[in-house]
């Protein structure tokens, strides 16, 4: 015992008396010691650095289960990791995994700087490629509820997605269910390449024609890229499918006047199909579930409300808008122009005119790539979009709309920004000179450059890679939101529009809302929601949008206020 304790607290030594013998023995006793204990030391420092080096570099096994993984990194996982945080606030233990070609302290790093708190939801990095088998093991993707493959930021993004469904599809399955994969396929051509390569059960969004639908309707109404933020978004209201026995025998229109608290948007039939806005007298069969826009998807209850206090009197009839042309003006050039331009056809009335200006090199290949339109004529122009002689000589302030498009095929992302916020601000002048607000809708790379624009107050209604991330992560938590949202941003069929007041209810009069959705109803329409003009520029009030409002709430409108609604026309 005496010599242990000499080996393990070498100063005990000093205290010793005897004869040297004694002495000499716990000397070296001691010496000994010091030399196997800081062995010891070294091994398990060692290990330990190791270990934690380890950890550093994120190699270690995702020990998960439940848990959504994120495949690849660029700019969109922020908003995709912020929305998916706020979806899984009321559960306990949510856990987002993200592999991605970086060190995992950086990746932790940004995340912590760019989001934020995300509550109850852990964030767990890890380092490796999304197209190596090995480095996909790490992450546990058996054990996944959704797996989110982002597009990097290079030149051929699509081919990146397609080797990692591959890769997904080539690894060891141990569960019972397929993958729920979403992912993001910029060109077309690629899509159904995806679709071989993941299976039908991989929910993929078209980014590149998507922007364009979204480009070509909004620039039209102003506001309505804000009606589809708040119903992409987790912030406020969102789509839920719901299983309702007692609307069993029920029409589609009866529906619509059900909830006090959430709004009627379609059906989802037991054999799988989805009907948004179908004939008022379409019934509701056994195992059908209703498509609802609703705070949560525990806030979906049949009202008890029996009188919903229509005023009849308020209610105006239907006045069929006659279509006119309409002059529409594309600043800027990138591969969604032709797209945008074929989806305007579908629109506008006949004798309309789109004129598109842009500086490009080989802009004859670029025109032959136009499609043909039957209801306006498109002409083309070279000039440069930031000179402000070339601004005024196109007479901007005559056109109805005008959508600046980023150079995102030949430009650096901030680049091609800095010159959309240039055409901006130009345009801005010109709208305050003339006093003629006309409609701008312009396209952002970069959500961050987004606030930019904003902060100049160059335009509201901006589009970017922000809609897009929110529609992964909505698609991630829900599957069937995949078919919904191609519904509404298909020019065949019903899609949102904000209509005035004025063809549904008498202004200046207050009115519940049961009153403007039973108007809505009567011209084989659903009201959503409205916008109120007065805040049409407070950021803080959602730019006067209102989704899914009381039902039982009296409002006024003015002329300028506008109903949201979901119809054919």
């Amino acid at each position: 015992w005496v010599g242990l304790m000499r080996t393990m607290d070498a100063g005990a030594v000093g205290g010793d008396t005897g004869r040297w013998p004694f002495l000499l023995a716990m000397l070296v006793t001691t010496i000994g010691g010091i030399l196997v204990f800081s062995i010891l030391i070294g091994i398990f420092t060692t290990g330990l650095e190791g270990k934690l080096e380890q950890l550093r570099k994120g190699r270690s096994f995702v020990a998960e289960e439940g848990h959504t993984i994120i495949l690849g990194w660029s700019a969109q996982i922020f908003m995709v990791i912020s929305e998916l945080a706020i979806a899984n606030a009321n559960q306990r233990y949510a856990c987002i995994t993200v592999l991605g070609e970086k060190d995992k302290v950086e990746m932790e790093d940004e995340i912590r700087a760019r989001v934020g708190n995300t509550g109850r939801t852990r964030i767990v990095c890890r380092t490796g490629s999304p197209i190596d088998l090995a480095d996909l093991e790490i992450v546990n993707p058996q054990a996944a509820r959704a797996i989110i493959i982002l597009s990097p930021e290079d030149d051929d993004p699509d081919i990146h997605v397609i080797k990692t469904i591959l890769a997904l599809n080539s690894g060891s399955r141990e569960a019972a269910q397929p993958y729920h994969i979403v992912a993001a396929i910029q060109d077309e051509k690629n899509l159904e390449v995806a679709r071989l390569a993941g299976g039908y059960d991989v929910q993929l969004v078209l980014s590149g024609d998507l922007i364009a639908r979204i480009a070509a309707q909004t620039c039209r109404q102003s506001g309505l890229s804000v009606v589809y933020t708040e119903l992409l978004d987790f912030g406020g209201d969102e789509i839920y499918f719901h299983h309702e026995p007692q609307l069993a025998g029920k029409t589609f229109g009866e529906a619509l006047l059900a909830y006090a608290d959430s709004a009627v948007l379609g059906i989802f039939h037991a054999d799988g199909r989805i009907q948004l806005n179908p004939p008022m007298e379409t019934p509701f069969a056994s195992g059908d579930q209703v498509i609802v826009i609703s705070e949560d998807d525990d806030t979906i209850h049949l009202t008890a409300v029996t009188d919903y206090g229509i005023d009849e009197q308020s209610i105006r009839p239907a006045n069929p808008a006659v279509p006119t042309p309409e002059r529409t003006l594309i600043l800027g050039w990138n591969e969604r122009a032709p797209t945008i331009i074929a989806e305007l056809d579908n629109y506008v009335g006949p004798g309309s005119v789109v004129t598109v200006v842009a500086e490009v090199e080989g802009w004859n290949t670029a025109n032959g790539r136009l499609p043909t339109c039957q209801n306006q004529t498109v002409n083309y122009q070279l000039g440069d979009t930031n000179d402000r002689a070339v601004l005024n000589a196109l007479q901007v302030h005559t056109y109805h709309y005008i959508i600046v498009l980023s150079y995102s095929d030949t430009m650096e992302v901030q680049k091609a920004d800095a010159l959309t916020l240039v055409t901006l601000l130009h345009l801005r002048q010109i709208s305050d000179a003339h006093g003629n607000p006309f409609s701008i809708v312009s396209e952002m790379l970069d959500t961050r450059n987004r606030q930019l624009a904003e902060a100049a107050q160059a335009d509201d209604f901006i589009i970017s890679d922000r809609l897009i991330s929110l529609m992964l992560a909505q698609v991630a938590e829900n599957k069937r939101l995949t078919a919904v949202f191609q519904d509404l941003f298909d020019p065949d069929g019903s899609e949102l529009y904000l209509k005035l007041a004025s063809d549904f209810v008498q202004l200046g009069t207050p009115v519940n809302f049961y009153t403007v959705v039973e108007a809505a109803r009567r011209q084989g329409a659903v009201a959503i929601g409205y916008r109120v003009n007065a805040e049409a520029h407070n950021a803080a009030a959602s730019y006067g949008v209102k989704i899914n409002p009381d039902k039982s709430q009296p409002i006024t409108f003015t002329p300028e206020d506008r109903i949201v609604v979901l119809a054919e026309n």
